[in-house]
């Protein structure tokens, strides 16, 4: 997972048998809080889950076979797959067992970074992205469009790149039934990592082409704070391609990437972004994806059982 945070030092996982004499002294406990969950744990089968979707990075510990695995113990139905993983994997590898596992995939993260000075290279790496994803059964390639190159202050040339770029994939991703998800990312991301700050912003270039071709992501963490998120959502309509669930939480750490926690645990009305999700037409997962060294010091299992009961408490 080139370009993601690495896990900060001295981190590691708590001893299970610790955690499972605390769980037997008082039930079960939401991770990252270690408070006592507020609602009980559903169990596999719980139609509840039935839209419920592990995004990879949320447990950055397990591989592609401990993610499948771990989704089938909780009666997680999707999962979202990262290149890198599925990399050291082998993507026909993971596609067998997200498929012996009855899963399916909700999206695959991550192509885009279209802004930098080697489009070709650039664009190569999309097309294979796009080829991994078709391979996967993923029905979009999650698009983080890229930055500022070092000392460009072009932001409106560098947007007009973007476009560029997807105008180029598009007709590709097509052929290969893959939508290109065009993810806007939080305003402090726009020189580093996304030119797309609003996801109005992403509609506006998603419009340009045909639906089914380019879509958006709607992520909690990255569009809460927009006072015109709804409308963009109202908008985007059939173009929402996956809509991917954190709260917002404080104080945030140093790298604010990081600053996602569970839903219910912060400052974003994720239940909110949800209903105008559901009112555009969105029938697809909900991906709960968190970056959170707390929650990837956690174990992972307990991740998976707090995700699922804030899901049936807050989104279900």
């Amino acid at each position: 997972m080139t370009g993601e945070p690495a896990m900060p030092a001295g981190a590691a996982t708590p001893p299970r048998p610790a955690t499972a004499r605390a769980q037997a002294a008082t039930g079960p406990l939401d991770v990252p809080s270690m408070a006592p969950a507020r609602v009980p744990t559903p169990r596999p089968g719980d139609p509840r889950l039935a839209r419920l979707s592990l995004n990879q990075i949320t447990v950055r510990q397990w591989g592609v076979a401990e993610a499948v695995a771990g989704c089938a113990r909780a009666g997680i139905p999707a999962i979202g797959l990262w290149r890198g993983p599925v990399a050291e994997s082998g993507t026909a590898a993971a596609a067998r067992l997200v498929r012996d596992a009855g899963l399916r995939v909700s999206s695959y993260c991550r192509g885009g970074f279209l802004t930098g000075p080697d489009r070709a290279a650039a664009l190569d790496d999309n097309r294979r992205a796009l080829d991994e994803a078709a391979e996967l059964g993923a029905p979009c390639l999650v698009m983080v469009v890229g930055g500022l190159p070092e000392g460009d202050r072009d932001l409106a040339g560098a947007r007009e790149r973007v476009v560029e770029g997807i105008a180029e994939l598009a007709p590709y991703a097509a052929e290969r039934g893959v939508c290109l998800a065009l993810e806007a990312l939080h305003p402090m991301f726009c020189a580093d990592r996304a030119v797309l700050s609003t996801l109005g912003q992403a509609v506006d270039i998603a419009e340009r082409f045909p639906v089914g071709q380019v879509g958006v992501v709607v992520d909690a963490y990255h569009v809460w704070w927009d006072p015109q998120v709804h409308a963009a959502i109202a908008r985007a309509g059939a173009r929402i391609a996956s809509f991917q669930a954190c709260d917002w939480i404080l104080p945030l750490p140093a790298d604010a990437l990081l600053g996602r926690g569970m839903v219910g645990d912060g400052h974003a009305d994720v239940a909110g972004l949800h209903d105008s999700v559901l009112a555009a037409g969105y029938t697809g997962d909900v991906e709960v994806e968190i970056f959170n060294a707390d929650v990837w010091s956690a174990d992972p299992d307990a991740v998976l059982a707090t995700l699922a009961r804030r899901h049936v408490e807050y989104l279900a």
